[in-house]
């Protein structure tokens, strides 16, 4: 019987699909799952009339691959994860790789990638985005992990990614261990930053300017044609015109309660884990706890009280200041991404290739778009640009949206109607551009009642001074500080 070349285990969707994909394009696949009626429901179903082959066991699957062998897991994370890799393990030999494609946490990523290894294997973690569709006709795929496998993939990999530009995969190596789930981890936090900017851009149109569903369709269908060109603005523009059964907007129907699986959380862990700003992001997931609130806010909503009329002095082209000042905000998200990332790769020893990474977002993912053209040419021109804001592109274009974006804040705040997302941007932009913020009385703070010590404007950096403020505080010193 004829090898496979890759075994994949898992038969939910996203799995059938990428499994489906790999057979269009020449791949024969063997696939498992725990519960066999899976594999028979898919070989009778979708995978009729291909050549994906069924197995009963691991054991079996493993037994049917060419060498090395490459198995791809696409389960839940965490736990299961582990338990599959210990039951796997023992049917591989050395060299032969194992596939993570599911979300896992960076951290997992780096320990497997550390005890595979040390047991003979290799190992990918992989991220992989764009959904059902994505992975049945081409997703954005992130691979990180052992340097040595990535020859063995690469093929399979590019050959099922999408392509942009004249054919070119959205898929590339990403880096070392944990850094291909690392990177998907900070795309989703992006997902979760640009969903909730839209979002307020909808509700203010929506509650402030009284706006119907048929002009919310066309306001989100011109902006698609512009430098918002994107998935989640083009299925907005579609959601906007979707009507239910009795002819009511579908949307308007749906509760106020926004889920999340943790991964917007996670990267708002890593931000705080290397110190890096990543405001908006963090704005975008306590939005959705804030939203999860459902009941709470209900009650308030008949006890507090915010501003009883619209303010007067609507400006005159509100709908286009809040398209500059949505775009505004998403260049400080994409930066505030990208910093994250520098951080981690000094953090970690990864050696991203940040333009790279803007080209395997180009397509098949959820937060594909034009404008990710525009970070992949500014690191292309700039390999060491230290933060996006410096580029002239975008540091021309928040110039250009500026008066604008700051009208709609003011807008927002007058209306009483909340702007996490795009009033945090404004801010971090504010502070990234201040060159003296007054962390000074922070300091002075810390050194009165703590001892912490500072450093002096006037005086080498990395030297450490304390004040005894009061007299009675002696000269003994806490410790010195993380800036």
């Amino acid at each position: 019987m004829a090898q496979s070349d890759i075994g994949l285990i898992g038969l939910a969707v996203m799995g059938q699909n990428l499994v489906l994909n790999m057979n269009d394009h020449g791949y024969r696949v063997t696939v498992y799952n725990r519960t066999a009626s899976k594999v028979a429901g898919f070989l009778e179903g979708g995978a009729r009339g291909t050549q994906v082959v069924g197995a009963q066991s691991i054991e079996e699957l493993v037994c049917s691959l060419k060498r090395p062998r490459r198995v791809m897991m696409m389960v839940k994370a965490g736990t299961p994860v582990d338990a599959l890799i210990t039951e796997i393990t023992p049917y591989l030999d050395p060299g032969d790789i194992i596939i993570d494609g599911g979300n896992s946490n960076f951290h997992d990523s780096i320990r497997r990638t550390a005890e595979l290894e040390e047991q003979g294997f290799y190992f990918i973690g992989t991220g992989i985005s764009g959904g059902e569709e994505g992975a049945r006709f081409g997703p954005s795929i992130m691979p990180g992990g052992s340097p040595k496998a990535w020859h063995a993939v690469k093929s399979i990999f590019q050959d099922i990614a999408a392509k942009v530009d004249n054919s070119v995969p959205c898929c590339d190596w990403v880096g070392e261990d944990g850094a291909g789930h690392f990177v998907k981890m900070v795309h989703n936090g992006i997902e979760y930053g640009d969903m909730q900017l839209i979002s307020e851009a909808y509700h203010l149109m929506r509650d402030a300017l009284k706006m119907n569903y048929k002009e919310l369709h066309h306001t989100f269908a011109k902006w698609n044609d512009g430098v918002l060109d994107s998935y989640l603005i083009e299925i907005t523009r579609d959601i906007m015109a979707y009507e239910d059964e009795q002819g009511r907007p579908l949307v308007e129907m749906i509760l106020d309660a926004a889920g999340q699986k943790g991964t917007g959380r996670w990267t708002v862990n890593a931000a705080l884990e290397t110190g890096m700003p990543l405001t908006l992001i963090t704005e975008a997931v306590q939005a959705r706890s804030l939203s999860a609130l459902k009941d709470e806010r209900t009650a308030a909503s008949k006890l507090l009280s915010g501003p009883k009329d619209l303010p007067p002095d609507v400006p005159g082209d509100i709908v286009d200041d809040i398209r500059q000042a949505l775009y505004a905000a998403k260049i400080i998200s994409y930066t505030q991404g990208y910093m994250l990332m520098r951080a981690a790769a000094a953090e970690y020893n990864w050696n991203l290739n940040y333009g790279g990474i803007a080209l395997m977002w180009r397509g098949g993912c959820i937060i594909r778009s034009a404008f990710l053209g525009k970070i992949k040419h500014a690191y292309d021109s700039q390999p060491d640009l230290p933060n996006l804001l410096f580029d002239p592109y975008f540091k021309g274009e928040i110039e250009a949206s500026q008066a604008a974006w700051r009208r709609v804040i003011a807008f927002a705040v007058q209306c009483g109607i909340p702007v996490p997302a795009m009033s945090s941007a404004l801010a971090f932009y504010d502070g990234y551009r201040y060159e003296r913020l007054p962390a000074n009385l922070i300091q002075a703070q810390r050194d009165y009642f703590g001892a912490h010590t500072y450093e002096r404007v006037d005086r080498p950096r990395g030297d450490f001074y304390h004040t005894n403020w009061t007299g009675s505080g002696g000269d003994v010193t806490s410790s010195t500080y993380d800036a």
